[in-house]
């Protein structure tokens, strides 16, 4: 290589590394800019990510009840009506004898939930039903004017047998108490009057196929519709569901009185269910109540006499009344709500009729005389149903009474409904209609004189 070639080879290489020293350098005047930039950018993607999971969290907090606020010391909110069933099932509260409240202890604090109920007519019921001989017992009483639980009670002879409340169980045959519904359906539907003529043949208490016929003939016994519903006669209330009511009606007027739906309450509540059948015989079972598949909780019943005595309408039942944290702040407080208007005030009255005439000279008419005799109980208006069907296995007697008690004179004391709900094994206890006449009377009188 000759030397000027050399010279230019050199220069070239000189060239070169003065590029690379000139790109370092204005590398290093850029990177604190670089830097700032990069971390802005960083900050910003981690922003995101911060923002989305607290949104996250945040929606799902949300579907949470809101007494979690109160339990981790945050700023409390107010529970509504729907957050209680779930909170109750899962803290399995004691009621307090003495103030009627529940304390539902959560980690280390406590709510405490003021109740609706009349600790003076629950204890005694209490009493009652530990004296009842009964095998299973339960009782609910609420003031059918403002949906108002008084007393809910249930019993068990055998502890090991208790699970959930009886009172809010739907898994028990609600005999003729469906007669209700049924001759609802009627009046309303189908124009019935308590004097309407009716006819059966056969006894009064059994269905069969052969007394559902639609004859006058001589041995047929003539009666009336007040008579019919007073005397619970299944044949007669059969044949009604088989000429008068029909699938339809029957299955309307049960979704009118809530069967097959979810009734709101402050505790878990099963769903009354009730399957209506196409066949006339099917028809004839449900329509008379002379089924084991129609299934009843005895909350219900005493909701579905509830409306029969506030002229038609149902109102929501609530036990809570109020609930506050352990700072005293109220995070929860109940107010009376319409629930249904199953049937009109007219219809209200008819049945009204047919429930008095159980009482005055039905099915409970021994029963209850001692206490229509007393002059305090002369002033009210006093109604009833009853009903008995055995499990299917025939080993438990299922005694129903579902009853109301309501003042002639709408601006004195607040009236009453009860259910009451009495399971007998071999050895039969007290009958449900006396366990109800002497709650009435324990009532009536705590509260006149």
């Amino acid at each position: 290589m000759s030397s000027g070639s050399l010279r230019i080879h050199k220069w070239k290489d000189y060239q070169k590394r003065l590029q690379r020293i000139e790109k370092r350098r204005s590398l290093l005047k850029r990177l604190p800019i670089l830097g700032i930039i990069s971390g802005i950018g960083f900050l910003v993607l981690l922003s995101i990510l911060f923002a989305g999971s607290w949104i996250f969290a945040n929606l799902n907090e949300n579907t949470r009840s809101s007494v979690k606020g109160s339990i981790e010391g945050e700023k409390p909110l107010r529970l509504a009506k729907e957050d209680l069933p779930s909170l109750f099932t899962n803290l399995h509260p004691v009621i307090s004898p003495i103030t009627g409240n529940y304390v539902l202890p959560i980690k280390d604090r406590h709510l405490i939930a003021r109740t609706s109920l009349d600790t003076s007519l629950q204890n005694h019921i209490i009493d009652l039903l530990n004296r009842s001989m009964t095998h299973e017992a339960a009782v609910v009483a609420l003031r059918p004017d403002n949906g108002q639980i008084l007393a809910m009670v249930d019993f068990f002879q055998d502890e090991e047998n208790k699970g959930n409340n009886l009172c809010l169980r739907a898994d028990i045959p609600g005999a003729s108490l469906f007669k209700i519904v049924s001759a609802a359906a009627a009046i309303e539907a189908r124009h019935f009057t308590p004097d309407k003529v009716l006819y059966y043949t056969g006894g009064k208490y059994t269905l069969y196929r052969r007394q559902l016929k639609q004859n006058k003939g001589r041995y047929v016994t003539k009666t009336n519709f007040r008579d019919a519903f007073s005397g619970s006669i299944n044949p007669v209330f059969g044949k009604i569901g088989i000429y008068d009511l029909g699938k339809d009606l029957i299955s309307r007027y049960a979704q009118k009185f809530y069967f097959n739906s979810q009734i709101p309450f402050d505790l878990p509540l099963s769903v009354s269910s009730i399957d209506v059948p196409e066949d006339d015989f099917g028809l004839a079972e449900i329509a008379s109540g002379f089924n084991k598949r129609t299934l009843l909780s005895p909350l219900h019943a005493a909701m579905i006499t509830s409306a029969v005595a506030n002229n038609g309408i149902m109102m929501e039942p609530w036990i809570i009344r109020e609930i506050k944290d352990s700072s005293d702040q109220v995070l929860y407080s109940a107010g009376p709500s319409r629930l249904a208007n199953p049937v009109t005030g007219e219809t209200a009255r008819y049945l009204k009729s047919l429930m008095e005439a159980t009482v005055t000279r039905g099915t409970c008419r021994k029963s209850f005389r001692s206490l229509r005799r007393k002059k305090i109980f002369r002033e009210l208006e006093i109604g009833a149903k009853t009903g008995t069907i055995n499990d299917r296995t025939d080993k438990y007697k299922y005694d129903w009474l579902t009853a109301y008690a309501i003042p002639q004179d709408d601006n004195s004391y607040p009236g009453i409904c009860l259910a009451v709900l009495a399971v007998h094994n071999e050895k039969l206890g007290i009958r449900a209609k006396d366990i109800a006449k002497n709650i009435l009377n324990f009532h009536f009188t705590s509260i006149i004189s």
